[in-house]
């Protein structure tokens, strides 16, 4: 694809993006969020979050490797991925609750597909979808400061206790 054409594409891309996260996704002065993106209270989709920093890929978690942490199940494609958790949670834990990161540089909340993700400086970030992921991608670190200042932000509900 020549870069005239790619740009077109991105732009269209861009366009696309913004006008779908604004319909399909809450701004901040919306109703509050779950501090965490669950399912059923199983965060990730049922995804093994340290897969992501062992295997390099998404990898489905099984029922019986499962850890509840902070009112919200994790679950574990193995028992060492299970054990690295419990030592130290907040290592493998995504940004922004596991919610998409694109989105919240804008400002927006969206879910997230387990294999739209990266990880920068030794940090989870996962992305609504291929076009997230692309235009989050284009500027990393812009995007990354962007949502760590919306995010603390962002309302959230109250933690059950």
């Amino acid at each position: 694809m020549t870069s005239s054409k790619c740009l077109v594409f991105l732009l269209i891309a861009a366009v696309m993006s913004a006008s779908w996260l604004s319909s399909a996704a809450a701004d901040s002065s919306t109703a509050p969020v779950a501090p965490v993106n669950t399912t059923d209270g199983l965060a990730l989709k049922g995804y093994d979050p340290v897969a992501y920093f062992t295997d390099g890929q998404p990898t489905k978690g099984k029922d019986q490797y499962s850890f509840q942490w902070k009112g919200v199940t994790y679950r574990f494609a193995s028992a060492e991925n299970l054990q690295r958790f419990k030592a130290d949670p907040e290592k493998y834990l995504p940004q922004y609750g596991g919610y998409c990161a694109y989105a919240m540089s804008l400002d927006r909340i969206a879910d997230i597909d387990p294999f739209r993700w990266a990880i920068v400086d030794g940090k989870l970030y996962l992305n609504n979808g291929f076009i997230a992921q692309d235009l989050w991608s284009l500027n990393k670190n812009g995007n990354i400061a962007s949502a760590d200042h919306n995010w603390p932000l962002y309302p959230k509900k109250a933690e059950d206790k």
